[in-house]
């Protein structure tokens, strides 16, 4: 799964070699920090919000088959 956030986050920005993906794991939560460029925020967020709001969709559709809740935050 982290690897599926960083294909996709890489494939956005301008500078690919600066993504980065922390993954913090709780008691029922995964939390999967991606860690870009301060140039390329913009573009990971997208228009109000659409592209994060997307990605995170795409993580919590990969993750239906286990028993936590996931969750992409986005680091500058």
């Amino acid at each position: 799964m982290e690897e599926l956030v960083g294909v996709i986050a890489k494939a956005l920005v301008d500078h690919p070699e600066d993504v980065t993906v922390r993954t913090v794991e709780k008691d029922h939560l995964i939390v999967y920090e991606l860690s870009v460029h301060p140039d390329d925020v913009g573009k990971v967020i997208g228009k109000q919000g659409r592209i994060a709001k997307a990605l995170r969709t795409v993580v919590t559709s990969a993750a239906v088959k286990s028993d936590k809740r996931v969750t992409v935050d986005i680091l500058s």
